[in-house]
């Protein structure tokens, strides 16, 4: 019989999606690890494979449709040897069914917002997945996502279609969409008070999926964390003239430094050295990282994304340098993968190119802090008990007090000030 392809969770805060397009048409053959088409999330564009072999008999959703949700079904596949253009099994009239078909006619549906495997008739029982020899059954997508976070697939129970592992059987830790669950728990959010613009000229533009997260989540961390503001003034005059160093002996290799760069390694270094602020708040337990993943806020058309640094406290300014270029530019295509925009264990927005003194940022849960870089300029400061002119940037850290003591928030300043104004020691 058909297996319903079902609208998948491409990322933890996903509800809806737009399919954008689709890139089979009914009767063609697919097998594992196929494009099926181009869905928008709230994040990025990603696409969608196939997780078996079998024959689109029935395109359900067209391209281009807007808000269809997580687990809606969106395509029928026939299984292998099902003819091409096998229509899809219409619901039978009350009393009419066949009593043959009964036990296969209502399959037990999966948990809504489970993902892209399809689901399995009743009558089967998912075995766990076939590990004959070193060969364990599991989606293209799954064994990618599976080995750039270190996941076992060994370890888990495949969901999809003869017990094979999908994106969802990994956890939000590869995007899986286990781990939109969260999101659908939490308070809802107030509905904003209707406006009336009443004869002022105006046209009424519907909100994107990224939009629509973005407004949930930062009214929820507003509402949810409390939040506490410590700000420093820091002198970049050394940091500036070795970034200058540095890119002369990197011009042969094609790499500039950005001193967002060096800042994003001086707040990894600092989370390492004060490490009661590399965490998250957890309910009734506080999660400590020994590993520094920075977040870095990236302005992309029609909203924000964050794509993570990770490990940048251990990684050399020249690496740091290439990763966040390379990330930049594919946030901005809307071509990141889930595992490099969700987690991270704080992060850093700068919004100095735009000539901003100083800014409080909202912190992006379940982060226990956000760095807010502002401009550099020249300024009045005194150095060496003399009034001099030097080259100062603010810098607010907010931090989620819930986790977080304003002290021990205070001593990461300090550390991140030190590490900025020495930035020598930062690559030693």
């Amino acid at each position: 019989m058909p297996i319903e392809l079902k609208m998948p969770a491409l990322s933890p805060t996903m509800e809806e999606g737009t399919l954008a397009k689709w890139l089979v048409k009914e009767g063609d053959s697919v097998k594992s690890g196929d494009l099926l088409a181009e869905i928008e999330t709230d994040k990025a564009t990603m696409e969608f494979e196939a997780v078996d072999e079998g024959v689109i008999s029935k395109i359900l959703v067209a391209e281009g449709s807007d808000g269809v949700k997580v687990g809606t079904p969106i395509a029928l596949m026939g299984g292998e040897g099902e003819a091409a253009g096998a229509p899809a099994p219409a619901a039978p009239a009350k009393g009419e069914a066949p009593k043959k078909e009964e036990p296969k006619a209502e399959p037990a549906p999966p948990v809504a917002g489970s993902g892209e495997s399809p689901p399995a008739p009743a009558a089967l029982v998912m075995p766990k997945p076939d590990s004959t020899g070193d060969r364990i059954k599991a989606s293209p997508l799954a064994r990618r996502l599976a080995e750039a976070q270190g996941i076992d697939l060994a370890s888990l129970s495949g969901t999809g279609p003869g017990g094979r592992i999908v994106r969802a059987d990994l956890g939000e830790g590869a995007g899986g969409a286990k781990a939109a669950a969260p999101a659908t728990a939490s308070a809802p959010m107030a509905k904003a008070a209707p406006v009336e613009p009443g004869d002022i000229p105006h046209e009424i533009v519907k909100l994107s999926n990224m939009r629509k997260t973005i407004a949930r989540r930062l009214t929820e961390s507003k509402q949810q964390v409390p939040h506490i503001y410590l700000t420093v003034d820091i002198q970049l005059d050394r940091l500036l003239k070795l970034r200058g160093e540095i890119n002369a002996g990197l011009a042969s290799r094609n790499i500039k430094l950005s001193v967002n760069d060096m800042l994003i390694k001086a707040l990894a270094v600092a989370l390492i050295e004060v490490p009661e602020c590399n965490v998250s708040f957890a309910g009734d337990t506080l999660i400590k990282y020994s590993r520094a993943d920075i977040s870095v806020a990236v302005s992309i058309a029609g909203g924000l994304i964050t794509p993570i640094v990770s490990g940048a406290d251990e990684k050399s300014l020249s690496k740091i340098s290439t990763e966040m270029h390379d990330l930049a530019s594919r946030a901005k295509e809307g071509k990141l993968q889930p595992h490099e925009y969700q987690g991270g264990t704080a992060s850093l927005s700068n919004m100095g190119m735009y000539g901003i003194k100083q800014f409080e940022a909202v912190i992006n849960p379940p982060q226990g802090m956000i760095m807010a870089i502002g401009a550099g300029e020249k300024r009045p400061y005194v150095i060496d008990d003399s009034l001099q002119i030097a080259t100062i940037m603010s810098a607010t850290g907010s931090f989620d007090h819930r986790a977080i003591d304003g002290a021990d928030g205070a001593r990461l300043m300090k550390a991140f000030k030190a590490l900025v104004e020495n930035p020598l020691t930062m690559v030693v």
